[in-house]
């Protein structure tokens, strides 16, 4: 029955993101998807509460695999959406979902090691976009991908801060040292990977060196 909860209460806290990320149309289309790209990322918190069983934990991503390509195809779920050109992001983001409740629910038996990848994603790619775009820095091109300054650091010091807090909660030697090089290495993945793939590239490196430090 908990299980069963968890996938309602999964369905609803999803469906009130992307509701009330129409309150922030009005900062532009940009901020209404980063806006449900951060807060998004938080279902891991539903999902280490109520599933005990790996099946159940990775239905609503399998679910929004599906949903999130359709609405691609037919721009259904419009907030959430941007230029086909752009990518396959938040059919991207989905999958990741997927493969990492596969990965840390079932083989690793280590949901923390996902929730830390996932908020990476989260609240470090999308917030490197949301404050990139609000500060004036220098701009630079990655195979026709622009990123700038001001985002790189931005990932960069938000990836540290979740993987320091949770290399800190397991006690893991060199901590410090750790937490840069990790830190380093998916803010340059995030800033080379383009069309939405660092939907894909940021958590799922993210989880294996957190699964091998």
């Amino acid at each position: 029955m908990r299980n069963i909860l968890g996938i309602i209460v999964s369905y609803i806290a999803i469906g009130i993101v992307i509701i009330s990320a129409k309150f922030f149309e009005k900062s532009g289309e940009e901020t209404s998807r980063k806006y449900i790209h951060i807060m998004l990322s938080n279902w891991w918190f539903i999902a280490m509460y109520f599933f005990e069983n790996t099946l159940y934990a990775a239905i609503v991503p399998a679910s929004f695999v599906i949903i999130n390509y359709i609405s691609y195809k037919n721009n259904l779920i419009k907030v959430m959406e941007r230029e086909k050109a752009d990518g396959l992001g938040t059919v991207y983001y989905a999958v990741s979902l997927f493969i990492i409740s596969i990965i840390t629910f079932a083989i690793l038996k280590r949901p923390e090691i996902g929730l830390a990848s996932i908020l990476i994603m989260g609240y470090g790619d999308g917030l490197a976009a949301v404050i990139g775009k609000s500060v004036k820095s220098y701009e630079y091109s990655i195979r026709g991908s622009k990123k700038s300054v001001a985002g790189s650091i931005t990932m960069l010091v938000v990836t540290a801060i979740i993987v320091g807090i949770f290399l800190l909660s397991t006690g893991v030697s060199y901590g410090i040292l750790k937490t840069i090089v990790i830190s380093v290495i998916l803010t340059i993945v995030e800033a080379v990977s383009i069309k939405g793939f660092d939907n894909l590239t940021v958590p799922l490196l993210a989880c294996l060196l957190l699964a091998i430090v």
